[in-house]
């Protein structure tokens, strides 16, 4: 009898063992699967990794083309030496292409065309750049993609810690009204943004706490960390999460992403405010890519 309540017990254990290991592996498959459309979304035609190029724009005319003589040079191994005039004039911006600079828009070609602004953003295209235009504060620019980057072409993944399920941790969500959050970029210009709350967690007997911009849906997190410093980028990491009906917050850290400005100079990435600075190694999520 004895030998069987020891059997029991010994199936019991490894049932249990079992169950654990089957939900760490599910748990850890989530986390795969995430990070595999995260890396798609890298190497996307609308991802961050073929950027090619910052341009802002001054108030008048400003040409552009491969030619070094343009106000705004494009690659010259990629491009016509002179495509045409792009003209900023009091926030409205026009793209005047040249009879011959193979500019399209979708299928058709350009020659006069309102960029911005607009219903949604206009991306043109020459061989294989793509470009559109962008507003920071009171300042415009051409952003443009080269689908052929060797940026793109150089990208061989993303390092990341293991997955561990003790970084996924409950938060509780401390709403505000009118709250700002000023948020700097690395091009050093501030903006106020619009702040829904606090989130309150602890890591190892200690509180700490995250301001979030956003929405309640979409709660976005800029924070910065003790791993920033060897282990992970320089200026932080990006998280999203949003409020349940409880008014917790789930902060999976595992989730912890580089900003645009890891895989790319040509990003105007924000910066974590100060008060979102943790005292605390996040040792989850993606490491460090490298440093523009």
């Amino acid at each position: 009898m004895k030998k069987y309540s020891y059997h029991l017990v010994w199936l019991a254990g490894i049932y249990l063992l079992s169950a654990f290991t089957a939900n760490d592996t599910a748990y850890e498959q989530e986390i795969q699967q995430w990070h595999q459309k995260r890396v798609e979304s890298l190497k996307a035609e609308s991802g961050w990794l073929n950027l090619a190029g910052l341009f802002w724009l001054e108030e008048g005319k400003n040409t552009f083309g491969g030619d070094g003589k343009n106000n705004v040079n494009f690659p010259a191994d990629k491009s016509n030496p002179f495509l045409g005039e792009i003209i900023l004039e009091k926030g409205k911006v026009t793209l005047k292409a040249n009879a011959d600079a193979e500019v399209f828009n979708g299928d058709a070609p350009v020659t006069e065309l309102d960029i911005f602004p607009g219903e949604k953003p206009v991306t043109l295209r020459h061989k294989s750049l793509r470009w559109f235009i962008i507003k920071r504060g009171d300042k415009y620019a051409v952003r443009l993609r080269d689908l052929e980057s060797e940026y793109l072409k150089g990208f061989s993944g993303i390092e990341r810690y293991p997955v561990q399920e003790n970084w996924r941790v409950k938060a509780r969500f401390e709403p505000t009204t009118g709250k700002k959050v000023s948020i700097t970029d690395i091009t050093g210009r501030t903006a106020d943004q619009d702040s829904p709350g606090t989130l309150v967690f602890n890591v190892g007997g200690k509180e700490y706490r995250l301001d979030a911009v956003g929405s309640t849906e979409n709660l976005f997190i800029i924070f910065a960390d003790q791993t920033n410093k060897t282990e992970t980028y320089g200026a932080g990491r990006f998280l999203y999460t949003s409020v349940e009906k409880d008014g917790s917050a789930w902060l999976d850290f595992n989730k912890s992403i580089n900003p645009p400005c890891a895989f790319s100079p040509y990003a105007t990435c924000p910066l974590p405010p100060k008060q979102n600075k943790l005292a605390l190694a996040v040792s989850a999520g993606e490491k460090r890519y490298g440093e523009h």
